[in-house]
């Protein structure tokens, strides 16, 4: 049985039409209602799409040259595709310039609205088409370029897949509000005895903080979908300010900016930097202090100097903030690398951090520094962060 709304299915109609209206007709005969969007822009009035690129893009868009009209076809599905009122699904089709092109509107899409791409770089990195959101990238096995044996396999079953998505009912919303918290594998006993102390009151969302972990958690503090964070590990700050291969964004922490969400965090695994396996290392980082975690991560400890300018970075943007901010800073360790007789002990790099953040971090009302003789696994620091999250949220629930 068909969901309500409708599937679009988007893709440039000048160079993959067959295969577009091949897997509208398949949703369709499954009982679906499908818009099909065009945007292609080798010759936006001659479309057989139920939107064309002059609707999506405006005649503007159309400059004559390929590549600043693809650009201009991407911004502007950015912009006209989440404003959709009637979409349930979306279905994209296309090799790379079209993946490049529609995928950036599919990552403005809510987290839970379907969305699936069939791409002839789906087997690469594919980092930049997903982003932070749910997208399924499906490879298309041959290039999107005709029907054949088996694309009509591979396109019918990404069809069918949109379509049991729309279809499927959505599993009810649980009462209690969602929290997010960030956590990384030296920092899983806070974040496992926050989340266990609060799990009767809020929904935990736990994020692995490895970047994408970090983005992926701010894209539903931005959709409203999450009402409150601790954010205990943001180490992400960290790889971005030195060079690591887990890095933030500079929009770290902008979504809590934006929206005002109640933010209880700390500094949690900002003493390391991620790399790769051990010959991955860039030379100049060959000397210093490294741990090797796994055969595919290797730590490396933060200077004092690099402690500053993560400090620096965090407290910039939690002064940005407009909303409730309690920072709880673990005196004793901030990792399980970071306590006496462990590799990554370092008084200096970080007294470095706590006192760049106690200098930086705009205190007023609404803005707290919580400090706490423990270490950030110990339960006390925990039982802290819990109780800055019942202050700055009321007791919610």
């Amino acid at each position: 049985m068909a969901g309500t709304g409708r599937a679009y299915v988007v893709g440039t109609f000048d160079t993959k039409g067959e295969e577009l209206r091949y897997v509208a007709r398949l949703l369709r005969d499954a009982g679906h209602e499908v818009t099909t969007v065009d945007v292609g822009t080798s010759d936006p009035d001659a479309t057989a799409a139920d939107v064309g690129p002059r609707e999506v893009a405006g005649a503007e868009a159309f400059t004559g040259d390929r590549g600043s009209s693809v650009s201009a076809m991407s911004e502007a599905l950015e912009r006209w595709l989440p404003a959709r009122d009637d979409l349930a699904g979306v279905l994209a089709l296309g090799g790379s310039g079209g993946t490049a092109l529609v995928t950036p509107a599919l990552q403005r899409l809510p987290v839970g609205v379907p969305k699936i791409v069939v791409s002839t770089v789906a087997s690469g990195n594919v980092a930049p088409y997903v982003g932070s959101v749910d997208l399924t990238l499906m490879y298309s096995v041959t290039d999107v370029a005709g029907l054949n044996r088996i694309s009509r396999r591979v396109l019918s079953n990404a069809a069918h897949a949109l379509g049991g998505a729309i279809a499927a009912p959505v599993p009810e919303a649980q009462d209690k509000p969602a929290l997010g918290l960030t956590m990384f594998g030296v920092t899983t006993p806070c974040v496992s005895a926050v989340t266990e102390a609060v799990a009767d009151r809020w929904d935990c969302l736990v994020f692995h903080a490895t970047g994408t972990g970090g983005r992926a958690m701010e894209k539903l503090v931005d959709d409203r979908l999450v009402e409150a964070v601790v954010d205990v590990s943001t180490t992400e700050i960290a790889d971005l300010v030195v060079g690591g291969i887990m890095a933030a964004t500079e929009d770290r922490l902008g979504a809590i900016a934006r929206t005002g969400v109640p933010w209880v965090g700390s500094v949690g695994a900002l003493d390391m930097v991620n790399f790769g396996a051990p010959d991955t290392v860039p030379e100049q980082f060959r000397g210093r202090t490294l741990y090797e975690h796994n055969a595919q991560v290797t730590l490396m400890r933060t200077t004092p100097e690099e402690c500053r300018a993560a400090a620096e970075f965090l407290a910039d943007k939690l002064n940005a903030c407009p909303g409730p901010v309690r920072l709880v800073l673990p005196t004793g360790g901030v990792s399980a690398l970071d306590a006496p007789g462990m590799p990554f002990a370092d008084a200096e790099a970080d007294a470095a951090l706590f006192d760049t953040l106690r200098e930086r971090v705009r205190v007023d009302d609404d803005h707290r520094i919580v400090e706490s003789p423990h270490h950030v696994n110990d339960p006390e620091f925990a039982a802290t962060l819990v109780a800055a999250l019942e202050e700055i949220t009321g007791g919610r629930p």
